[in-house]
């Protein structure tokens, strides 16, 4: 039977909820990889509760530090708006110091993988994802126009880099089909551990909502199916009703009825708490929404002459080998570039603009 961790912490005592989520949930970290993946979706201030709280993703890379790994990562591939500032999004949110030091842009390198053949027949894949032993995934307690709540198994889309998820929204046509889809993204590379932050968490129209909720708790489990059931029945959603639910429990990645679950802790339902408009169908009747998901899958970088000094980095960082030099200036093959922007974020002249 699954267990989940409900603990109550405040950010100054997160470390408590950390310590013991691991001594629940054991992990062998001793001479491994650990990638530590927080949900980065775009710069924001950490009051925002748009991101993991730098204290949550702190705890969490101290105690993992005090167990010996073989090294350690931190990193994400934040969402649609802000691929192509990694960097920019780590530090404006205070993320960049909790990861004291051990931060890497994990979209500089990826690994093309089999996906889904009739609809992408391959997705690139963060690196530092494959090369992982154990991953530690430290999402938001958020809501999500799309899926209801962006928990344990939405948080592992980030393990794409750059427009791939932009396109697969567009592809998906529907929020059924979307919810399929992040299960076969998560399905990639399920990760070991699962720290929620949901000590602020978010209400409304997430998962960029200005409605903010104190939930004053830290949610653990090493079942990200259990996990996103006890988040849909502290919100006030019926498990059941969820699609990319059933997906999992029909992928043998676990079970969402309550009765299978273990409880750590008290379940409560959090009073009046307030769910996306419309039930996942808002964000895809949204014009403007649709727009910026087209644009971001279009967009591609391009050196300006004037600027570039034909240093060649950007074509050395490219994760996709998709730019070369002509007549010494960087220039991208459109049909391979995934407008992951790396190239506009470590160019060191910022000769790097997208057009």
């Amino acid at each position: 039977m699954p267990k989940v961790m409900i603990q109550p912490s405040t950010y100054e005592n997160a470390g408590q909820a950390v310590d013991r989520a691991f001594k629940l949930f054991p992990l062998e970290l001793m001479g491994k990889n650990v990638l530590i993946k927080p949900n980065v979706l775009r710069a924001s201030e950490a009051k925002e509760a748009i991101v993991t709280h730098p204290a949550v993703l702190r705890a969490v890379v101290e105690k993992v530090e005090s167990m010996a790994p073989a090294s350690i990562v931190v990193g994400d591939n934040p969402g649609v708006v802000s691929y192509g500032a990694n960097e920019e999004s780590f530090k404006m949110t205070g993320l960049m110091d909790a990861a004291k030091g051990y931060y890497q842009n994990i979209g500089n390198e990826s690994q093309k993988v089999e996906f889904i053949p009739d609809l992408m027949s391959q997705v690139s894949v963060s690196q530092a994802v494959l090369d992982a032993d154990v991953i530690i995934s430290v999402p938001k307690f958020k809501t999500h126009g799309l899926t209801i709540l962006t928990g344990a198994i939405k948080n592992s889309y980030g393990f794409l880099p750059g427009a791939q998820k932009a396109k697969l929204h567009g592809l998906s046509g529907g929020p059924e089909r979307f919810h399929e889809l992040m299960v076969d993204v998560f399905r990639l590379r399920v990760p070991e551990l699962f720290i929620v932050d949901a000590v602020v968490g978010m209400e409304g129209n997430g998962p960029a909502s200005p409605d903010i909720r104190e939930i004053g708790q830290i949610l653990a489990s090493d079942n990200a199916v259990a996990m996103d059931a006890v988040m849909a029945t502290m919100m006030g959603a019926d498990p059941n009703s969820l699609h990319f639910l059933h997906k999992a429990k029909e992928a043998g990645l676990g079970d969402f009825a309550m009765e299978s679950i273990e409880i750590i802790g008290e379940l409560k339902q959090i009073p009046d708490f307030k769910l996306p408009p419309a039930r996942g169908e808002g964000i895809l009747q949204n014009t403007a929404i649709q727009e910026i998901l087209l644009s971001r899958t279009l967009m591609r970088p391009k050196a300006n002459p004037e600027l570039c000094t034909s240093c060649e980095n950007c074509v050395e960082q490219c994760p996709v080998s998709a730019l070369s030099m002509n007549d010494d200036l960087p220039e991208v093959d459109p049909d391979i570039c995934i407008a992951c922007f790396c190239c506009q974020e470590i160019c060191p002249e910022k000769a790097i603009t997208l057009q």
